[in-house]
């Protein structure tokens, strides 16, 4: 491996510490330091990435069982382009073999069963963003996104009813409305080691209060970096959010949102303030199905990191989050978690975002 990949793996391993006896039983393995990445071997063979998620999107397999295609031009769309490959009905496994900026005159919309592997290229997205509709088992591997521009334009727009999906190792950054989006009863989603930077609405989840449905909504988010983002780290309603291992900082309002029913559980996260200190907000909606007044949803913080005088502010007692906020191991057994550190703050700087590692070879 090269580049800033190969760069995560040789950093000096801290005095080891065991995990809090909280997460123990479930942890994938005690990490150290920024040699246990998850997923490390995915790089190894191109296809090893499907099935390799961790958390609610951790079924994804992309185009795991399609034919290689081959990205040959920067075109916005004809043969050999990158939409050409993502309208295809067929699984496929669409690689790159040119590098620079795809300027994208609509939003570009991913069917089924791909996977869209950047590894050993620097591709640009701008313009425009993906849309992922109604489509299941996508894959979305180091990529850019930068400077979408429009209304309602999103980095990845991730809706309706689409599912098992993985964003990974992306960076993005820039778009007049969110960087990721999803909404609209899409489900069981994985963004990981994503790397998120100037930009105001970060990352919605769940679209209003009266679309009930999405009490569905299933996402884990884990060792990103929102690096001076404004707000929604995201901002929730109804659904489910396991937030593991992240690093947030500078946020210009707050740095994660409850508003209606949200449930989101958050454990060995660093949130380093600057101006703004306040670390979890709760903002009321009412649904229209419930008798009962306005209501903000449940945070439960377990072992995060709070630094610069950065101020959690939960409301509730401690039974009353066992009781309200789901626990991570009744939906998937096992995942890759270390303590919140200013080592793990200082790997994440480093390792999210866009990797300069060679694309692997097929097998």
């Amino acid at each position: 491996m090269g580049g800033f990949l190969s760069s995560c793996f040789t950093l000096p391993r801290p005095r080891p510490r065991p995990p809090p006896p909280l997460q123990q039983d479930h942890l994938t393995q005690p990490i150290m330091g920024s040699s246990g990445l998850p997923y490390a071997s995915v790089d190894l063979s191109l296809r090893a990435l499907a099935g390799k998620a961790e958390g609610f999107g951790r079924m994804a397999i992309g185009g795991l069982h399609g034919s290689l295609y081959r990205v040959v031009n920067l075109d916005d769309d004809g043969f050999g382009s990158l939409r050409e490959g993502c309208r295809r009905k067929e699984p496929l496994w669409i690689v790159f073999e040119v590098s620079g900026t795809i300027n994208l005159s609509s939003y570009l919309r991913v069917s089924s069963y791909k996977t869209i592997d950047g590894r050993g290229q620097k591709i640009r997205l701008t313009g425009r963003g993906l849309q992922l509709k109604q489509c299941e088992h996508i894959i979305v591997c180091n990529l850019e996104f930068d400077g979408g521009r429009g209304h309602d334009v999103d980095g990845i727009q991730i809706k309706p009813k689409s599912k098992h999906i993985w964003i990974d190792r992306c960076s993005l950054h820039d778009y007049d409305d969110g960087l990721i989006d999803i909404t609209r009863e899409s489900t069981d989603i994985t963004i990981s080691r994503c790397h998120f930077s100037t930009h105001d609405k970060t990352m919605l989840i769940g679209a209003d209060s009266t679309h009930t449905f999405d009490r569905c909504i299933r996402v884990t988010i884990h060792h990103c970096f929102f690096n001076g983002t404004r707000q929604r780290h995201p901002r929730l309603r109804y659904g489910k959010v396991h937030l593991y291992n992240n690093y947030t900082r500078n946020w210009g309002i707050y740095a994660v949102c409850a508003s209606v029913e949200a449930q989101i559980l958050s454990q060995c996260n660093v949130y380093e303030a600057s101006q703004k200190k306040t670390v979890f907000k709760y903002m009321p909606e009412k649904a229209p199905d419930r008798e009962e007044g306005a209501s903000a949803g449940w945070i439960r913080s377990e072992g995060d990191l709070f630094l610069n005088g950065a101020q959690p502010c939960l409301v509730g007692g401690a039974s009353d989050m066992d009781k309200c906020v789901f626990k991570a191991e009744d939906h998937y057994p096992t995942w890759t978690m270390e303590p919140a550190s200013l080592s793990l703050r200082d790997t994440l700087l480093v390792c999210t975002g866009w990797q300069s590692v060679p694309r692997p070879r097929e097998t």
